[in-house]
Parts: C-alpha cells; sequence; structure tokens
C-alpha cells in the first residue's frame, strides 16, 4: 500500500453511500466524458462502472471521449456544462496537475467543478523497449540516461498526463536529459514503445502485463510500496534503488459547479453501487488499480483541494511545461 494510498484510507467516510435518491432527475441519459481517446485506463475504468450506474438512475449513461491537452479540454467543457446532465470521469492530471502546468487554464478545478465521487487509484510500472534495446534493470536506464543526454525519448498520453509528470519526475529525480513525445492516448503511448518509436513510458500495470509477460516490453520497476500481483517478478521502485518521486493517478467523478446538491449525491450513490459489484471489482483489479474510499462529496472536495496544492511544487521541481 502507498504513502497516498494509507492516506486517503485513513481518511475514508466510514458509511457507504447506498441510499437511493428520490425524484425525477435525471430525466434525461446522462452524459459523462472522458478527457483521453478511448483505451486509456481511464475510459476502460468508466466504461466497467457505466452499466450498473445507468441501472441505480434509471437512465442511459453515454461515454464520450474528449481527448486534449493532458485532459484539460474535456475536463474544461464539463466545467463550462449547463444542461445538467453531463459530467466528468476526470484524472488527477486535470485536476491536482493543471493548475500549476499550465499558466492559462480556462478553469479552476476547486472553484468551477463539483467533486461527487472518487473511483480508483492508478500506480504505475515504469516500461522499456525491447526493440533494439537491451536494457534489463533501473540502474542500466539510469545510466543509459545519463550518458547520453538529448538522445532518448520518453512518451505520455498527452502534456500534463499524470504518464508525463511522472516521466518528468523520474528523468529530474535521476538528472538525465531525456525528450518528451506526447501522445493522444495511453493506448498510443503503449504502441511507441512496444514499436521503439520512444525508450521508456509509465504505464498502467494491467495493460503493460500482458506485453511484459510476452517479451514485448519489459517492466522495470513500480510505483507502489508493494509488488503487485499482476506483476511479481518485477521489483519495487525502492527494491531497485530508484530515487523515491510520485508516480500515480487517481480517477474520480466530477460536475460542473453549478450541479444541485441533489444530483451530487444520487450520482455519488451510483458509483457507489457500480463500484461495489463483485463482478465489476474482480475487472478492475485486472487492470492494476486500486478502488477508492467511498467518500462523502464533501470529502473527496477536501481531497482535491489537498491535491491541487501538494502537486504545486512537484510540478516546478519535475521541469514540465505546457506549451
Amino acid at each position: 500500500m502507498t504513502l497516498l494510498t494509507r492516506r486517503m484510507a485513513l481518511a475514508a467516510f466510514g458509511t457507504p453511500l447506498t441510499a437511493r435518491a428520490q425524484g425525477g432527475w435525471p430525466n434525461q441519459p446522462v452524459r459523462i466524458v472522458v478527457p483521453f481517446a478511448p483505451g486509456g485506463s481511464s475510459d476502460i475504468t468508466l466504461r466497467l462502472l457505466a452499466p450498473r450506474m445507468a441501472t441505480f438512475l434509471g437512465r442511459p449513461i453515454v461515454v464520450e471521449n474528449r481527448p486534449g491537452a493532458g485532459s484539460t479540454v474535456g475536463t474544461d467543457f464539463v466545467a463550462k456544462a449547463t444542461d445538467g446532465h453531463t459530467f466528468v470521469h476526470a484524472t488527477l492530471s486535470g485536476i491536482g496537475v493543471a493548475p500549476a502546468l499550465f499558466p492559462n487554464l480556462p478553469y479552476d478545478p476547486v472553484r468551477d467543478l463539483v467533486a461527487i465521487a472518487p473511483t480508483t487509484l492508478v500506480p504505475f510500472a515504469l516500461t522499456v523497449t525491447t526493440q533494439g534495446w537491451s536494457i534489463r534493470t533501473a540502474q542500466e536506464l539510469i545510466e543509459a540516461l545519463r550518458a547520453n543526454p538529448g538522445r532518448f525519448q520518453y512518451g505520455s498520453p498527452g502534456v500534463g498526463s499524470t504518464g508525463h509528470l511522472a516521466n518528468a519526475n523520474f528523468v529530474s529525480r535521476i538528472g538525465a536529459d531525456v525528450l518528451h513525445i506526447p501522445y493522444r492516448a495511453g493506448a498510443q503511448t503503449t504502441a511507441a514503445v512496444l514499436a521503439g518509436e520512444v525508450q521508456f513510458s509509465h504505464e498502467v500495470y494491467g495493460i503493460a502485463g500482458p506485453h511484459h509477460r510476452e517479451g514485448r516490453l519489459r517492466c522495470l520497476f513500480v510505483s507502489a510500496d508493494e509488488r503487485s500481483a499482476l506483476l511479481p517478478d518485477v521489483p519495487t521502485m525502492q527494491e531497485a534503488g530508484v530515487p523515491s518521486y510520485r508516480a500515480n493517478s487517481w480517477f474520480g467523478l466530477f460536475g460542473p459547479a453549478t450541479t444541485p446538491a441533489a444530483h451530487v449525491a444520487r450520482l455519488a450513490a451510483a458509483v457507489g453501487e457500480a463500484i461495489s459489484d463483485p463482478s465489476t471489482l474482480a475487472r478492475i483489479a485486472e487492470l492494476g488499480t486500486v478502488v477508492l474510499p467511498r467518500w462523502t462529496p464533501e470529502r473527496f472536495a477536501a481531497f482535491v483541494t489537498e491535491e491541487v496544492r501538494e502537486w504545486a511544487p512537484l510540478v516546478r521541481a519535475s521541469g514540465a511545461r505546457a506549451d
């Protein structure tokens, strides 16, 4: 369990949100924006939750992908929505990281969005290509990067994404000079590592695992404090002797700040209903992600405010910039 996971668990709200709210809302399909292209972990997670959420709400849920600018395009779209039925499955990148990364961010994640419910915590594995590269350990990677400034590249799902920050934090901590190649989605980043277009990236366990086992890429270490059951042969950051840095993400449901409190509570209950389903829990575990505590919207909002504050110095220290 990571330090972040422990902090979240200790602060968890103890009473499950299971009471079904009464009333006529929603009275039309609910649109939930994924601010990344299809195929990434945030997209997959929401599509796992959506069917049971729809059953709970009594209305269809339409999942809409709006990628761009490290998830800020889709998040901003929802912050400005006025139809009362549009929400976003936002990530750490668009909520906690973006305010420090983008000098002209068009929304304030605390002021312009309402936190509804967290969904999952996402640790990463650092993966390297096996196409023309024989790197097998973290120390070999660090030595290669330090000895060849500007020669190698890392990929991410976009400027400002948590994958971008994880890579930038790693490069900064080891004192290397590596070029960032941003893609539009996590699936594209994985494909780039597999093809050798970039030398390394941070990836979700469940997506990296099959490729690692087949030898198509290599996982050098995981960012959590404990080894993953999906990658039992892969050491932790500490075991690999890597300088500590923060490399994780989290997902959660948000809406425009104007969303009525009753609608927020009903959606939070729908998320709680969906995420407690045993079959859904099993699918989430296959991704290597961790279900977050079933907080009240108020507790989740307090966590978001804390994340915005804590990530600002990490973004500055990483040297990451949004063009």
